[in-house]
């Protein structure tokens, strides 16, 4: 899978001294891994240094991630004295994220919530969602509500209350809802692009310097189904 976002066509939903968000496209790493592709961070930072022309290296500080796969909204740091505040507020779940998913439809009710204990194959970079507790499991918590029935799918939108691996499209997945596209958790064929129909679409934080709460929305990528649930956005 290729990174799609360039220094030229980064799309830059918010900026400002100690924050910079971007609307993440799929296919982009987030933070550098094996692949030695170069990551989302990396080309944030050239990005950074072009447009301030800046003398040596940039500071950029990772405070979340994405799946490869997934698209939205991502933000980082951009000063030593934000990093370590945000990192609090994500570790303490005071920050808030939104997802949108289309789904195949299965045994889910129009709204509600799910809660599974998650156990990581980190050989397979898979988790399995169980209903009930096993050893080394992790709690995970989601909320969703249908937001629009199409022909042969369905578009959720998603509340995290937990930040697990792969927790979206593990617990969706477990209710006989994958996401569209997402061969590794039971969608029966991959999109052409490598991408799944999984999307951060909005986050809201407090503002780690202004304390004040300030709140991103991702456009959805250009995509015929996407596109056939944009008016909602």
């Amino acid at each position: 899978m290729k990174n799609h976002s360039t220094i030229d066509n980064l799309e830059v939903i918010y900026e400002d001294n100690h924050l910079i968000v971007i609307n993440k496209k799929a296919g982009d790493l987030v933070q550098g891994d094996k692949t030695q592709d170069i990551p989302l961070s990396e080309i944030v930072k050239a990005y950074l240094k072009k447009k301030y022309n800046k003398p040596g290296n940039v500071y950029l500080g990772v405070v979340h991630r994405l799946d490869r796969p997934t698209s939205g909204v991502v933000l980082f740091a951009k000063t030593s004295k934000a990093l370590p505040r945000l990192n609090k507020q994500f570790a303490e779940k005071e920050n808030k994220k939104t997802y949108w998913a289309i789904v195949k439809p299965g045994e889910l009710n129009t709204a509600g919530k799910l809660v599974h204990y998650m156990l990581r194959n980190p050989k397979q970079n898979k988790s399995y969602a169980h209903k009930n507790e096993v050893p080394n499991s992790k709690k995970a918590i989601l909320r969703y509500r249908l937001l629009q029935r199409l022909d042969h799918y369905n578009l959720l939108e998603i509340d995290l209350e937990t930040g697990r691996h792969h927790q979206i499209r593990s617990q969706l997945s477990a209710m006989g809802c994958p996401i569209k596209g997402d061969l590794k958790y039971g969608f029966n064929r991959s999109n052409k692009d490598a991408s799944i129909h999984l999307h951060a679409k909005t986050l809201s934080i407090m503002h780690p310097v202004k304390k004040e709460r300030i709140s991103f929305d991702a456009p959805l990528p250009e995509d015929p189904l996407w596109d056939a649930v944009r008016h909602l956005s």
